[in-house]
């Protein structure tokens, strides 16, 4: 059986820590682990999954919580709630429906003081990071017969009905996914007809039937071209030399959104390096298998610009157009020829030392689970027997997550950022005596988990910001310093300060929370606005660039209303508790950041979420934000109108439920059933839009929902994908389903007015 293991990683001499591993997550095959009754559970659940696999696309995550739940011996002893028809909510039905959800969630707290959560998704993760293994011969020394086993299964999980995959495993059919999925089926053993329910041939069919691999989006010629089933010739040009340019100019590398910088550097490397790996007999077979006309026979440069009408959300324009040809007619033929020759070579080793710094800053995690696979290859690509590249190595199982419909890879972990939500949700249910225990081992891992150093040496020549003081979305190791993450983080710490330390442990010392402080300001944007990663200033025009023709908003940093609200909200609470620290500035900072959240407020009332779906999400982080700055529905026409979007908008049944296409079409877009999460959320941004001071209804019906939609075991069902990037792209936050319902009926057990007396 497969079990989740903490903090490994000490007695591996490639593997090197911040903190001792504190919060890192690992699986492991025990082939001699669980009992006959165990195995038939996790059997069971599998099943179950692949026959419901149409009807809800994510995974419960049940392996992990079957795991821990029986390490905790843990049974529900609180009888379920149920609220009939017509029936009043009484204070007691709340507060056994929240200690119900408490319970549960508190029994699967880990050892070090989360709690563990698939955060996946997308299925454009895994494919790259098999191929990264593949070609350099490693496929077999990384990945087991059962991990291949569960890649596998997750693969055909996630295979829509057409034969083909998603963006994302609720999205659907694209070239791009499906002909890297393809390729990886093959690569893991499968035969051109093989995999279940006919999985390679139905794949294989949905892509010649519309016109063949050539079509993907661009980072699926990449990754086919360093495969050796697609040539370089057929990708538009991805210089190095930009890397290398004065940095004063607006379309250096330095400009563009961490995550796009750091994905594109890789890139660059194998583009002017011509990489491709070894032609072994299955790369020969894969290219006579996804194209209708013979490999040698394509004329390449005239398919550089196609892409299938599935992958192009955000299409080229005809100025990127022209730039990506005259780089391809004009400036590629002179670098290949000297003395421009030399540029390139000085370019392709700036990328690679570039490589290697991030690598060492990130304890080889690097910043994410698309780059990861890349920056490892890169490695191998400039010395096979390397030390970077054997560093990378046992850093890959940091992204594998198990769940019952397979192994996925995870984005990067969501250790600390599903924590401190955890934390408030436990919080504000004013049930702490009961859960000191759980209380102390969270906020122990929250301290321990603080980035406490800038990255090495000259940071800013590396293009990197301050991290000193924030928190990452997974663990330290992970390093890359988050606004929101640190901002909510922040708040708990504050939150613990002001309680008893016999209860929930020693305060955070000032010191850490002022350079938490001095990264949420480092942060905030002339606007008002809070980035996420680094400060915003690149033109607006360098998106017009965008080379992805799936993913929207990728080129340049922005600003978010989570990372302004969740900013908000921290400094606040910091400032009751050092009222003496930069406080003319703090208070600069609030003012101009609520001025922000009301400034993009949508017509009908709502706030666009960036990171979660959507109009509902981002209206609750503006209700709260602007809340926390002292504006309310009384004195704040843009609280009035979120707190009409939210009635608008709620569901006959006392729900809501807004449907992921909200996010890519940029307006509300309801669905035909109500959404649990969203319900906790709209519930709670009712609550602090103070409707209960006119018409509390509308929060009891809601409260109602999540009463009744409770499990018995006090977990909740997992239903439709709750998380977003770049737009387009959803993410499975697994924890979802238990954290913000927990929260929800915490805010109503407390905030509330019932009408029996309290007992």
């Amino acid at each position: 059986m497969w079990r989740i293991k903490f903090g490994e990683g000490a007695n591996d001499p490639l593997l090197f820590s911040t903190n001792n591993f504190h919060g890192r997550q690992t699986w492991e095959f025990d082939p001699d682990a669980g009992t006959p009754e165990e195995r038939a559970e996790v059997e069971a659940a599998r099943e179950n999954f692949y026959q419901n696999r149409y009807k809800v696309a994510p995974s419960s995550d049940l392996l992990w919580r079957f795991q821990m739940l029986r390490e905790k011996n843990f049974k529900q002893e609180i009888p379920p709630v149920r609220i009939g028809e017509g029936e009043e909510i009484t204070f007691d039905q709340a507060t056994a429906a929240y200690r119900r959800a408490a319970t549960f969630w508190n029994a699967l707290q880990s050892p070090h003081g989360h709690w563990p959560a698939e955060n996946a998704g997308p299925n454009f993760y895994f494919p790259p990071l098999v191929m990264s293994v593949y070609i350099p011969g490693y496929l077999n020394v990384v990945f087991s017969a059962e991990h291949k086993k569960e890649i596998l299964r997750y693969t055909y999980n996630h295979q829509n009905e057409d034969g083909g995959w998603g963006l994302h495993i609720a999205g659907p059919s694209m070239m791009f996914t499906t002909c890297l999925n393809y390729c990886m089926m093959r690569i893991l053993g499968e035969g051109p007809e093989g995999g279940r329910d006919n999985a390679c041939a139905r794949a294989r069919k949905w892509i010649l039937d519309r016109g063949g691999a050539q079509y993907a989006a661009s980072w699926g010629k990449t990754w086919m071209a360093v495969l050796g089933v697609y040539d370089w010739e057929g990708s538009n040009p991805m210089p190095p030399e930009f890397w290398s340019y004065p940095t004063l100019l607006p379309f250096h590398p330095s400009k563009m959104f961490c995550y796009c910088r750091l994905t594109y550097l890789p890139m660059s490397y194998f583009y002017a390096t011509r990489f491709v790996g070894p032609i072994t007999p299955l790369v020969e077979q894969l290219r006579q298998e996804i194209y209708n006309e013979p490999y040698d026979q394509i004329k390449w440069s005239q398919v550089r610009h196609h892409c299938a009408t599935e992958d192009n959300y955000y299409p080229h324009g005809r100025v990127q157009r022209f730039m990506w040809d005259s780089l391809y007619n004009v400036c590629e033929p002179l670098l290949k020829t000297w003395p421009f020759k030399k540029i390139r070579d000085n370019a392709i080793q700036f990328t690679i030392d570039q490589i290697h710094y991030e690598d060492e800053n990130s304890r080889y995690i690097t910043i994410g689970c698309v780059e990861k696979p890349l920056m490892m290859l890169a490695c191998w690509a400039e010395d096979p027997s390397g030390e970077a590249f054997k560093k990378h190595l046992p850093r890959v199982t940091d992204y594998i997550w198990l769940g019952e419909d397979g192994i996925k890879m995870q984005s990067f972990g969501s250790q600390s950022w599903d924590c401190a939500l955890v934390i408030q949700a436990l919080l504000c249910g004013n049930l702490t005596n009961e859960m000191g225990p759980v209380l102390k081992l969270a906020h122990d891992f929250l301290k321990k988990s603080q980035v406490r150093i800038n990255t090495s040496g000259d940071y800013l020549a590396h293009f990197r910001h301050i991290s000193k003081g924030a928190w990452t979305f997974s663990d330290r190791d992970h390093g890359w310093q988050v606004s929101d993450c640190t901002a909510e983080a922040l708040r708990c710490c504050c939150l613990f300060a002001m309680m008893s330390p016999e209860v929930v442990g020693e305060p955070m010392e000032a010191e850490c929370m002022y350079d938490a402080v001095n990264v949420i300001m480092s942060l905030q944007s002339p606007n008002g606005g809070v980035s996420a990663w680094e400060p915003t200033g690149a033109p607006k025009w360098l998106e017009w660039l965008n080379p992805v023709e799936f993913l929207e908003d990728l080129v340049i940093e922005y600003e978010y209303i989570e990372c302004t609200s969740s900013s908000i909200q921290a400094l606040v609470l910091f400032r009751k508790l050092y009222p003496g620290h930069r406080r003319k500035e703090v208070n600069n900072f609030i003012t101009r950041a609520a001025d922000y959240i009301e400034s993009i407020q949508y017509p009908d009332g709502s706030w666009y979420g960036n990171w979660g779906i959507c109009f509902v999400y981002g209206t609750w982080f503006a209700i709260k934000g602007l809340e926390a700055a002292g504006r309310t529905y009384d004195n704040c026409e843009a609280v009035r109108k979120g707190v009409d979007f939210l009635l608008n908008t709620q569901r006959e049944d006392g729900g809501w439920g807004e449907h992921y296409t909200s996010c890519t079409n940029k307006k509300y877009t309801a669905q035909d059933s109500t959404n649990l999460v969203q319900t906790a959320l709209g519930l709670m941004g009712l609550i602090h839009g103070r409707q209960a001071e006119r018409d509390p209804t509308p929060i009891h019906r809601a409260a109602k929902v999540l009463m009744n939609g409770q499990l018995d075991d006090g977990d909740f069902p997992q239903q439709e994908l709750m998380g977003v990037f770049m737009r387009n792209a959803m993410l499975h936050y697994a924890a979802y389903r238990n954290i913000f319902p927990l929260w929800a009926l915490g805010e109503y057990r407390t905030l509330m007015q019932f009408p029996t007396k309290r007992h």
